[in-house]
């Protein structure tokens, strides 16, 4: 993951002097417990997703996560994590550039990456105090419910109804691009 990205910006927690950065997970785990060292109130939001192609869906349930805590991290699925999920094609946008994007929303503090099928791992390294899910879940219906309630994680379901997709996006792309022809 590369440090050139960058959004340049203190974090309004406290106005700390962090840059919104894209940063590996045990680099974050370090950076975080250096944070909440500095501010024991400080919470920690955890979203995630693949972020293909960003669009208002996306930008609803991040501004909303964010505003459930202090600190917005964002564990991003890299590339062959978005693959194993979405299928060969994917991911059409590279995590670089992914994570370059959603650096340059003001409510995202930190992008890092991962590529199992669920956060767990990222979880229990990281132990956000909130984990901001879309409105395509549930609290019942979570992956990582038991590593939540293990880890005194509280589930957050933030955003609008489910009715943006990349998927849908692609597929409209795709059906432009073959009527057009």
């Amino acid at each position: 993951m590369s440090s050139s990205v960058n959004a340049g910006r203190g974090s309004s927690a406290g106005e700390s002097s962090h840059r919104a950065r894209a940063v590996e997970r045990e680099e974050l785990a370090l950076e975080l417990d250096r944070l909440r060292g500095a501010d024991a109130d400080l919470r920690v939001v955890l979203a995630n997703g693949c972020f293909e192609l960003l669009h208002v869906g996306h930008v609803r349930y991040l501004t909303d996560s964010r505003s459930r805590g202090d600190l917005l991290v964002v564990a991003l699925n890299d590339d062959r994590g978005v693959k194993d999920l979405k299928g060969a094609h994917r991911s059409v946008v590279p995590f670089e550039e992914r994570a370059e994007l959603l650096l340059a929303l003001e409510c995202v503090d930190f992008v890092t990456g991962f590529s199992e099928r669920t956060l767990e791992a990222t979880l229990r390294l990281l132990r956000p105090d909130v984990h901001a899910k879309g409105t395509d879940y549930t609290a019942e219906n979570l992956p990582e419910r038991d590593v939540d309630r293990e880890l005194g994680i509280e589930i957050a379901i933030c955003g609008d109804p489910k009715e943006h997709s990349s998927t849908e996006l692609i597929g409209r792309l795709a059906q432009r691009r073959v009527s057009e022809r």
